[in-house]
């Protein structure tokens, strides 16, 4: 389709030649017209709408974005420029279709995808040779199953560019490379084929070992990968940007083999190219010929043009999901070569991907309160640091949460055996923030539960932290053996000290917070600020770490109501019990989930939250996490978002209001 029925009116960021090449792709198109240009600089602007009969030329992007006549842009710049202007361009209403590889990262793209679902517009990754018939006819053919069960897949894609430490291919900083440049195309090969097979779309690797040549300016100059799938699938990739290979795709099956000859190209201005097919009972192979008119980049505009309604492109063409895939599996790539980009590191990634300053947004829902001892606000949500051990995922996570108004973030010295910790800080400083958020920090995990481990482990937390002082600190675990006295003692010196604000305790039982805080009472001292235990809808049937303890039994609430003690609550969402996908009683290969959640009143409760989200338009664990909010007690949930449609859907939460009333029914009590 294409808009209210004219043709879309094409723009485009870059000038480079696969810009041209686009540019020509589209004035052959049957559903878009080439309108506007914008380059860095007028003069190549200017010269790319001479050369290709373009009406608007810009010398900036932010000016082509700001013209209210383009549709759609196609941005054709250095990879490690994509997200910016992806989300920049979702942000001005404008469809976007992204030159491959869509992002430095998989964390890059997922900012990049949620930022097109945020403005309702079309993304898809600019493999054009899934766009194109041939890639279709092999789609049937495996289906078909004409070589019988696939075994093995070998894709190449590889070239010799004469040597340039300053040009994108061999420039760290420009992301450059063999394989995000054309390795990237291998890579969503052997994943559609792999995924066929299966009696999918596309298929993620189980495993993947790689190896490759690191040159002089610190780019994979070539790379070979092996990869394995699900049902003993496995697959060979090789790619470079220093060495010309033969670019085909093989696939072996059982009764067979199929090659492409031209699997990356085919047929630039229409044409015919062919699939050879040899099965094991014939005696020559057969040569299976596609013929289009079409020119191959116009082929990929109108595939955009199809979709526009349904906002991602159908398979074969690249899905949300099957780009995210595609970037996971290229990171993995480059994890097995070590290979890291300058502007994947803390130094240099100083900003979020859209490159703008970190600031909270004007329309942040986020709610505050306050713990004793601190002077700052502390948001109601808290997000949890116990998964993001690479700094492209933290900073990813981390300044989306930041953005959405949050500001307390939660780690320890034992998450990441140190990792998140240090990841935590890179952030911190490299946002330069550190008094615009508050760092709660755990530490004396058991068996280090002493006050001389406390001590020690405190002082690492802060160095891996890069930072003089904590704002809130949790004992991890409880020691009964201690005396209380003890541990209050040597928090009160360290707070004393500056090296804390705040402190409490995480899975500590209520008697022995009481016990604690009445000793600091007769000896004049700080006490409890806060507890950080168990507290979700869902009762905790058996604990999910040992040593956890839950708050969320009547006689806790009613203590916690009394005192009016904040509660940091973790697994504040029962761990994705109230998700339908996640645990339903016939659902039972998730055993943790089982083990912890799974209960004849966990499931009352969960089929009440049903449907009261279902009265309240809202999802039933943003109900599991209001239930958390709206306790007549001060409440901060833990939330652990893996990715930003995690964090999203948490923070509808913050829009929930239950009755004391609705509280009760959730939990059974009426």
């Amino acid at each position: 389709m294409s808009v209210n029925g004219n043709k879309i009116r094409w723009g485009i960021i870059g000038a480079g030649g696969i810009a041209k090449a686009f540019a020509k792709g589209v004035q052959h198109s049957k559903t878009g017209e080439m309108l506007a240009v914008g380059s860095r600089s007028q003069e190549k602007a200017d010269a790319f709408a001479k050369e290709l009969n373009v009406p608007r030329k810009y010398g900036s992007y932010e000016a082509l974005l700001a013209d209210k006549d383009v549709q759609a842009v196609y941005i054709a710049t250095p990879h490690p420029m994509h997200a910016e202007w992806a989300i920049r361009a979702a942000e001005a209403g404008k469809h976007i279709l992204c030159e491959k590889p869509a992002a430095l990262n998989h964390f890059e793209l997922m900012a990049m995808i949620e930022a097109a679902k945020d403005n309702n517009v079309f993304f898809m990754e600019a493999f054009m040779y899934r766009c194109h018939p041939q890639t279709k006819k092999l789609v049937e053919l495996l289906r078909e199953k004409v070589i019988g069960e696939v075994r093995v897949i070998q894709a190449t894609f590889s070239f010799h560019a004469g040597f340039n430490p300053e040009g994108r291919l061999f420039k760290n900083q420009l992301g450059g490379g063999g394989i995000l440049d054309v390795g990237c195309y291998c890579t969503s090969m052997c994943r559609l084929v792999a995924g066929v097979a299966l009696g999918k779309d596309f298929a993620e690797p189980l495993s993947l070992k790689g190896f490759g040549h690191l040159g002089a300016s610190n780019a994979d100059e070539w790379a070979v990968a092996s990869a394995k799938f699900d049902k003993g699938i496995v697959a060979n990739l090789a790619t470079g940007v220093a060495v010309n290979q033969e670019n085909v795709v093989r696939i072996f099956g059982s009764e067979g083999y199929i090659l492409i000859p031209s699997p990356w190209i085919p047929a630039r201005e229409g044409g015919t190219t062919e699939i050879i097919v040899k099965r094991n009972d014939e005696k020559e192979p057969r040569k299976i010929q596609i013929q289009t008119g079409e020119w191959l980049y116009g082929i990929e505009a109108d595939t955009v043009a199809e979709h526009l309604a349904n906002k991602e492109a159908k398979f074969p063409a690249m899905s949300y999901a099957d780009s995210m895939g595609n970037m996971r599996m290229l990171d993995m790539w480059r994890r097995e070569l070590e290979l890291v980009y300058e502007a994947e590191k803390p130094e240099f990634f100083t900003t979020p991907v859209h490159k703008r300053p970190l600031a909270v947004k004007a329309d942040s829902k986020m709610k505050y309160g306050t713990v004793a001892g601190l002077e700052k606000q502390v948001s109601r949500l808290i997000m949890g640091v116990d998964n993001q051990t690479t700094f492209p995922h933290a900073a990813v996570m981390f300044d989306d949460f930041f953005e959405r108004g949050g500001n307390c973030f939660d780690s320890a010295h034992i998450y990441g055996g140190g990792l998140c910790e240090k990841t935590l800080g890179n952030w911190v400083k490299s946002r330069n923030i550190r008094d615009k958020v508050v760092i709660l920090d755990k530490g004396a995990h058991t068996p280090f539960c002493d006050p001389d481990n406390l001590t020690r482990e405190l002082k690492e937390s802060l160095e891996r932290l890069q930072m003089d002082h904590l704002d809130i600190y949790m004992m991890h675990r409880d020691n009964p053996d201690i005396p209380v006295g003890e541990f209050i003692d040597v928090l009160n010196e360290h707070v004393k000290a500056g090296r804390i604000k705040a402190f409490g305790g995480s899975n500590w039982s209520i008697a022995r917070v009481k016990k604690a805080n009445a000793y600091a009472k007769r000896k004049g001292l700080a006490g409890f600020s806060a507890v950080s235990n168990n507290f979700s809808l869902a009762r905790m049937v058996n604990p999910v770490w040992a040593g956890c303890i839950a708050a969320s039994d009547p006689e806790s609430r009613k203590w916690f109501k009394k005192n009016q003690m904040p509660l940091m609550g973790w697994s504040s969402q029962a761990r994705g019990f109230f998700v339908p996908e996640r645990a339903r009683p016939d659902l039972t290969s998730d055993e943790s989930l089982v083990f912890s959640w799974y209960s004849d009143d966990n499931f009352q409760r969960q089929a009440r939250a049903f449907e009261l989200a279902k009265k309240k338009n809202v999802r039933p664990i943003s109900i599991a996490l209001a239930y958390v909010l709206c306790q007549p007690f001060p409440t901060f949930p833990l939330i652990g978002p893996r990715a930003i449609s995690e964090t999203k859907s948490s923070f509808e939460a913050l829009t929930v209001e239950l009755t004391p009333k609705e509280l009760k029914w959730l939990n059974l009590e009426i």
